[in-house]
């Protein structure tokens, strides 16, 4: 694979991603609002707590990778991110939708996918959600891989290949390294919580206005 993302990277990817999708009147990002997608407490595994300083840097190296871009021009009060993706891989929606939540959550059930790319991409069935991870995982593609199943289960779980092994792999007893960063300050809590409730508000809009144009043919 061309990539080797470290774990913030991957999570600064994966934001980018899913901002584009959910909230396009706010994309491309400020470094505020790009530190504040890391740190959700909604969609992400595990939890981070990282600051503007440290988000910073994983743009800058996703830059240096060419998977990330400054934004700038007359009007914008502040720098602003947007990912480059496009320019490496051609995704579907669906196959994009599916490498945002792998970006953002590590190995998953083809069930599971399906369930968390539901705001990102609906799958009418479980059989979509597999056709486009088959799709991922060719070989002339490689973005994803079927992970052997864990001691007495049978649930088929796939991973990203954007990222190093290191960043997915499956974590050794109680040791868990994002238990000793601190909590969010109540300031960037509120500001996340915010984010969520923009998104939230922009996903009863789309379905009151589905809703009206509905009604309407009956009109």
């Amino acid at each position: 694979m061309p990539f080797e993302l470290n774990a913030l990277e991957t999570r600064v990817l994966g934001c980018l991603l899913e901002k584009e999708r959910l909230t396009p009147e706010n994309y491309p990002l400020s470094l505020n609002a790009v530190a504040m997608a890391c740190n959700q407490s909604t969609n992400r595994e595990p939890v981070t707590s990282y600051d503007e300083q440290t988000a910073e840097s994983g743009l800058d190296s996703l830059r240096e990778k060419k998977l990330a871009t400054l934004v700038s021009g007359a009007g914008m009060r502040v720098v602003k991110y947007r990912h480059r993706l496009p320019e490496h891989y051609d995704l579907a929606t669906p196959e994009s939708a599916l490498l945002c939540v792998l970006l953002l959550r590590g190995a998953q059930t083809p069930g599971e996918l399906r369930q968390r790319c539901e705001r990102l991409h609906p799958f009418p069935t479980l059989d979509a959600v597999e056709q486009s991870l088959d799709a991922l995982a060719s070989e002339e593609r490689g973005l994803v891989s079927l992970l052997p199943p864990r001691p007495g289960q049978k649930e088929r779980r796939y991973i990203q290949r954007l990222s190093s092994a290191s960043v997915f792999a499956e974590p050794a007893g109680d040791s868990v390294e994002v238990s000793e960063i601190p909590a969010l300050p109540l300031a960037e809590r509120v500001g996340a919580l915010e984010t969520l409730t923009g998104e939230l508000q922009a996903e009863v809009q789309r379905l009151h206005a589905e809703l009206e144009t509905f009604r309407k043919q009956f009109e």
